[in-house]
């Protein structure tokens, strides 16, 4: 399972990225505007340097469909690791399966997004989407089971050996995240404020504490209990145990 970030905040892609946990980014004109992207071409090809070759999503911007084709063809050119995000359906519920067909077709990697149910997943896998885009949260919000969508979805796709990866994203909760991931999808595009929350535990942190002090104690009980002469080969062995078990620094 891969794990991508739902932001355009450079430091905090940058933070985490380095920390060998993210694979890809998305990002919409909303994501944009609220991390202060406000060049999309600029903000785009930046975080394309700093990912190398994993995916970015950028979305395009218009119900028009002939739009879509031709802002799409341009966001491709910027970088080559840019993928395209096209709606299932413009906002008048028309099809946009025959944009990502097309752009499919002239090699352009489609995020088909704000996908909310099993058929809106699999037509667009047959359209040629890389990625579907199923939109955990809102199914939620209307009183359905994100999970039993993404079980399905996984299941068919690994059925007909169809090769289009499964995004979740509308995170709303850390269980969220839990939930789909154990649902089966290939990828978990998360706001970058609920990796803190996954990384720490309280009770790890308190299980750290009582390693240090254990280390602690046993350097006191190995320097009363042996004692070494001044000049023998035996104080020099000992230098590196007493390096490694000096505390350091304690943390608020």
């Amino acid at each position: 399972m891969q794990i991508f970030l739902d932001s355009a905040n450079y430091e905090e892609i940058e933070t985490w990225f380095r920390q060998g946990i993210v694979d890809g980014v998305t990002t919409n004109p909303s994501i944009m505007f609220k991390d202060g992207v406000y060049n999309l071409e600029e903000g785009a090809r930046r975080l394309c340097a700093l990912l190398k070759d994993c995916p970015v999503s950028v979305e395009v911007t218009s119900n028009d469909r002939a739009e879509m084709i031709q802002q799409a063809r341009t966001f491709a050119c910027w970088a080559p690791n840019i993928v395209v995000k096209i709606p299932i359906v413009n906002e008048f519920g028309e099809s946009c399966l025959g944009v990502i067909h097309s752009l499919t077709c002239d090699g352009i990697s489609i995020n088909t997004t704000a996908i909310l149910s099993f058929n809106q997943a699999i037509l667009a896998a047959k359209a040629g989407a890389k990625y579907v885009s199923i939109f955990a949260g809102r199914i939620a919000d209307e009183g359905n089971d994100p999970g039993t969508v993404i079980r399905n979805v996984r299941a068919w796709l690994d059925q007909w050996n169809l090769t289009s990866q499964i995004i979740v994203g509308s995170i709303r909760t850390v269980m969220d995240i839990q939930a789909a991931a154990l649902a089966g999808a290939h990828i978990l595009t998360i706001p970058p404020q609920f990796l803190p929350k996954m990384v720490d535990h309280k009770y790890t942190r308190d299980t750290v504490r009582q390693f240090n002090q254990d280390a602690e104690k046993a350097l006191r009980e190995i320097t009363q209990r042996q004692p070494i002469a001044p000049g023998s080969g035996a104080e020099a062995a000992a230098v590196p145990l007493r390096s490694a078990l000096q505390p350091t620094a304690k943390r608020p």
